[in-house]
């Protein structure tokens, strides 16, 4: 994992080396946890922030840095399933499609803060986003980190500002 680590972090650099330009961004998403998720979660909530620099008028990368929370759930006879956060740490890249369609991934490592025991894993998320205006982004996310043979993953709807 740490050379996965160190390579998207010598890329994101090499990126940000050549890049002119950039744009600091935030957000906020919901998402219904499915496949192993949805056994013991309820519902997803998270924030991102990144920073994307301009290598094209079509195609952005930057680091990103986020926070993701999973509630867990009341599954009967006094047995109740903690909630599970994550913090994602990963390399962001954006391709404009058009004026107000774009395509992104982020790729990184989920680091694990709650509950005690969580180790993180892998962290990977692909989006469409829609361009509302020049600095508001709806978008749609397939967000998931995979530790220790489970994956926490979520269907998301969010908004991203730029500021």
């Amino acid at each position: 994992m740490k050379k996965l680590l160190l390579t998207i972090a010598v890329i994101a650099f090499g990126f940000v080396a050549k890049a002119q330009d950039g744009q600091f961004n935030a957000g906020v998403n919901l998402g219904l946890p499915i496949g192993d998720a949805s056994d013991a979660t309820s519902f997803a909530i998270g924030a991102e922030v990144n920073y994307l620099f301009s290598l094209s008028d079509e195609f952005q990368v930057g680091p990103s840095i986020g926070f993701s929370h999973y509630f867990g759930k009341d599954l009967g006879g006094g047995f109740e399933v903690s909630d599970f956060s994550f913090i994602p740490i990963a390399a962001a890249a954006r391709y404009s499609v058009s004026e107000q369609f774009v395509l992104g991934a982020d790729l990184g490592y989920g680091i694990g803060v709650s509950p005690e025991g969580n180790d993180g894993g892998f962290y990977y998320r692909p989006l469409v986003g829609y361009n509302v205006s020049e600095n508001i982004m709806i978008q749609a996310t397939y967000s998931g980190v995979s530790t220790n043979g489970v994956t926490f993953a979520n269907i998301g709807l969010g908004v991203m500002f730029g500021l």
